[in-house]
């Protein structure tokens, strides 16, 4: 017995996922490397964040340091990360997204999650046709790749972006969930990680079909609330519905290695300086308030040391939080000691529109201070990163020799 046309997409939920986005990326503004392996580096360059699928082949793996993967792959191109670039990119193709439905939820950087209830009538076609439309509108717009997986709820439209990769399609109606999820691994589904697979099959529960065959009490009572809205959604009922308002951030942090090992004391000052004013043109351009930030020093065994302070009133304003981070780093640094990263992390964020004005008008100055902010933000954006920077900030000497390249030079192949 079928399952008719209506029954079989109750709900429509698409999962868009762009193929080895970092590298992507690059790709887009180097065509010349199409066809050859390449690995994306951290910002340090110490180690891989992102690569090709024929250097993904080979065994480089993210997270594995540079000259781990030399070894394995010397003669491939390694570049350091550009995330500005990546940034830009991201947004393209989620205008992109929008145009096939306006209720979206954007998931990272590089996938999301549409809405696709009514657009077979708006677009006249079947999901299957709008998801290849959106495939090839990505591709030829923005020069990247992507995968859409269609299904009735978040969990399985999530699976079938993966199960073709890259480039591809996959379509899981009512109808079909049994077939695919006989198709895949446990470990395929996205909320079932290492610790929970364990906890899985201790007790025999070794595949998808095995997971929605089992008594939800069961799941319950193994994986708590979590594992019962993907008992639901792995059955074809939605239990998670798609966060289309961005939520606020709990934390914003930016932190990195120093590229050395140094006890200099004017020398970390500026690798802070720089954290705090990319974390201040953040916080501004978000139109974000912060109530706390903290600082770290990362010594040379990796043992750190924190501190933080908290702000009478939420603020956004590149002054008063260096003035908090020299005071803290006043409070942390010793001389005897070394020092290989640090960082700053803002808590307690809230939006500026949303802010009570304070009696005395500090809020008020602080938004004339973040005009500046925003205006070096553009400038940035236009002519390339560091073009401005706030006085003492650390330069990349391997950011500094790079070219940029800005949106929209965007090559499509």
């Amino acid at each position: 017995m079928t399952t008719p046309p209506d029954q079989n997409w109750p709900n429509a939920i698409a999962h868009i996922d762009a193929d080895c986005f970092f590298a992507s990326c690059e790709l887009v503004r180097r065509p010349e490397l199409r066809g050859s392996p390449v690995c994306i580096l951290s910002s340090q360059d110490a180690c891989v964040v992102a690569k090709t699928y024929d250097a993904k082949a080979v065994g480089i793996t993210t997270g594995m340091p540079i000259w781990e993967a030399k070894k394995l792959l010397p003669h491939a191109t390694y570049l350091s990360a550009d995330f500005r670039f990546y940034g830009l990119i991201s947004e393209k193709m989620f205008s992109i997204l929008r145009r096939y439905s306006p209720d979206m939820e954007v998931y990272s950087i590089d996938e999301g999650f549409l809405d696709l209830n009514g657009t077979m009538m708006l677009w006249k076609k079947d999901y299957k046709g709008i998801a290849h439309d959106i495939r090839r509108t990505v591709h030829r717009e923005v020069g990247i790749t992507v995968s859409v997986g269609v299904s009735v709820t978040r969990i399985l439209a999530k699976m079938a972006s993966e199960y073709n990769k890259p480039n591809g399609v996959t379509i899981v109606p009512t109808s079909m969930i049994q077939l695919f999820l006989e198709r895949v691994k446990l470990s395929d589904v996205c909320g079932i990680g290492r610790n929970r697979l364990a906890t899985l099959n201790k007790v025999s529960i070794h595949t998808p079909m095995d997971f929605i065959n089992t008594d939800i009490e069961v799941i319950k009572r193994l994986l708590g609330k979590a594992g019962t809205d993907l008992w639901l959604e792995m059955r074809g009922a939605s239990a998670i519905g798609l966060e289309l308002h961005a939520q606020l951030p709990k934390t914003m942090a930016r932190t990195a290695s120093m590229g050395e090992v140094t006890g200099n004391r004017k020398t970390i000052i500026s690798h802070l300086i720089r954290h705090t004013s990319r974390l201040a043109t953040e916080l501004v351009t978000k139109r974000l308030l912060t109530k706390r930030i903290s600082i770290f020093l990362r010594l040379k065994d990796f043992s750190s040391v924190s501190a933080k302070v908290d702000f009478e009133y939420p603020t956004n304003n590149y002054f008063r939080l260096s003035h908090s981070v020299q005071a803290m780093m006043t409070e942390l640094y010793q001389a005897s000691e070394l020092y290989r990263a640090c960082g700053i992390i803002a808590e307690s964020i809230t939006n500026a529109e949303n802010a009570m004005p304070d009696l005395f008008g500090v809020m008020k100055s602080d938004a004339k201070q973040a005009s500046i902010f925003t205006t070096m933000d553009d400038i940035n954006k236009k002519y390339g990163s560091g073009t401005l920077r706030v006085a003492g900030a650390h330069v990349s000497k391997i950011s500094g020799q790079r070219i940029r390249f800005m949106y929209p030079m965007i090559m499509a192949s």
